[in-house]
């Protein structure tokens, strides 16, 4: 039990986040004194001045006693604004005491949230000199160096990638959801169906994506917009038939326009279980230019524990067969922290990777997702301590270093172990175009099918609106024409085309 004793504000979601990085589901009671002198408890006392904030704090656990303070001055003085300033007061102050406590080090200080690469994407995208937006983050959020660092680079290969970034918000991308499985993983929470138990949903759920497609399809039409990327995703979009894949390929191409100039298509194809010749002779066909073949981790007994039904050889095997098709732009995932794996496990997985040196290996960190069957059961699955994830970490920033790929987006997840981070790398020119516009929301997301969130951004504006989808195939099959034109209704209204008509101008 931690006891917390708060005077001069009310950020109660704020302390639980930064007592979160450093205890496991901690138990906070907040009170008005500390009713005794047991256990871990904290003073936070937050006071306002004339030209800024002064935050000071005291910590007590046995016979130790530690005190800090910090003050924060008001650059802008917009309530909402003073506000942020408070809160980071009193994040700041508390994160000292942990830190001192504990001696752990928290590389994202007081950051929480799970793209800090699009908090330095605004900040420099504002004129502020690279210098001072490294000591901004540096003396205000607490990011330590090496982290700025990992931002700065990934940041400056996101702009070789997208010379345009800054103005590519006058086109949009396309997420293509489709909620089948082979199996259910134990860490997902992603829309994803079992595609055995849930044959009588498949037909009817592609009927609604195909007109999903062709509506969206015209109004991209009417109204010229250009797309950057498709992305199909679920999910695993290659548990459907190669013939239904090709339909839906068909309809695309005959109803998106300037398919010409789609910079990338890239197709979830992550279980290997799903892939045949027949589905790669497809998305060769469609000119598809990147897929994804997800191994997770190469030790087989891992997979048996997570819920995946496919073998090492299998993936190994798909890899080798996808690369003779032609499609050599392969993504793999690997993720650090998966029950049972330690160091050793986690070196094996990296040599085996080494072995096909695939374009892209996205490094993910286990986070223990609320709705999902580890999380709910998690006394059946052990993972690694906070220090053994962090070695875990530290080693594949080395060896993605030392086998030629460099990092080109990165985010982080609540409950994620270790407070760590997901990184995408990849070699010189095989970057995920989609995977940059989805992480730094840096234009629309047209989301369509079962699960798929749209995100809706009119250009200039950097405002974004939530439109998502039915996550169960059943009620997408119920509903996807009316919520087909509602959104069509929304996007006119975020883009400014329905006042637009209603005034009788021109479109």
């Amino acid at each position: 039990m931690i006891q917390v004793k708060s005077q001069g504000h009310q950020f109660e979601r704020e302390i639980g986040l930064i007592l979160a990085l450093f205890y496991e589901e901690p138990q906070i009671a907040y009170v008005s004194e500390w009713k005794a002198a047991e256990g871990l408890c904290i003073s936070l006392v937050l006071e306002e001045r004339e030209s800024g904030v002064y935050a000071r704090g005291e910590l007590l656990t046995g016979e130790r006693r530690i005190q800090k303070e910090t003050e924060r001055i008001y650059t802008v003085f917009e309530e909402k604004e003073q506000r942020k300033v408070a809160k980071r007061a009193v994040s700041y102050v508390l994160l000292l005491l942990l830190e001192e406590l504990t001696g752990m080090e928290q590389g994202w200080g007081v950051l929480t949230g799970i793209r800090p690469t699009k908090l330095m994407h605004q900040l420099l995208s504002s004129g502020e000199p690279r210098e001072a937006v490294h000591r901004r983050l540096q003396q205000d959020y607490m990011v330590r160096p090496y982290k700025i660092e990992l931002l700065q680079q990934i940041i400056d290969r996101q702009l070789r990638v997208v010379p345009d970034f800054y103005e590519i918000d006058r086109e949009l991308s396309v997420y293509i959801g489709i909620p089948f499985c082979p199996t259910k993983c134990a860490y997902c929470t992603f829309p994803a169906y079992a595609i055995r138990s849930h044959t009588a949903s498949v037909n009817p759920f592609l009927e609604g994506l195909h007109y999903e497609i062709e509506r969206l399809g015209e109004w991209l039409t009417e109204r010229d917009m250009r797309i950057t990327s498709i992305y199909f995703g679920g999910g695993t979009p290659t548990s459907i038939t190669a013939d239904d894949m090709d339909q839906l390929f068909q309809t695309m191409n005959r109803t998106f326009p300037h398919m010409d100039r789609v910079r990338e298509l890239t197709v979830e194809a992550g279980r290997p279980d799903t892939i045949t010749p027949e589905k790669l002779d497809v998305m060769k066909r469609w000119e598809v230019d990147r897929i994804s073949i997800n191994p997770q981790s190469f030790t087989q007994e891992t997979l048996q524990a997570i819920g995946r039904h496919h073998t090492v050889e299998e993936t190994i095997e798909k890899y080798h067969l996808a690369m003779e098709m032609g499609l050599t732009n392969i993504n793999m995932d690997l993720i650090i922290g998966l029950p049972n794996e330690g160091m050793r496990e986690w070196e094996h997985s990296l040599r085996e990777v080494e072995k096909l040196m695939p374009a892209s290996l996205t490094v993910h960190t286990l986070s223990f997702k609320r709705a999902s069957e580890m999380t709910q059961n998690k006394e059946r699955y052990q993972v690694a301590s906070r220090e053994e994830v962090s070695q875990m970490m530290e080693l594949a920033t080395t060896w993605t270093r030392a086998h030629g790929y460099d990092p080109y987006y990165l985010y982080r997840q609540k409950n994620i172990l270790g407070n760590l981070e997901n990184v995408g790398y990849a070699r010189t020119g095989q970057e995920s175009i989609y995977n940059i516009m989805i992480m730094e929301e840096a234009q629309t997301i047209l989301g369509l099918g079962c699960g798929a969130v749209s995100k809706l951004m009119a250009p200039g504006s950097g405002k974004l609106t939530r439109w998502p989808n039915p996550k169960d195939p059943r009620t997408y099959n119920e509903t996807y024409r009316k919520l087909t034109e509602e959104k069509i209704r929304d996007l006119d209204q975020v883009y400014g085309f329905a006042a637009q008509e209603s005034s009788g101008a021109r479109v």
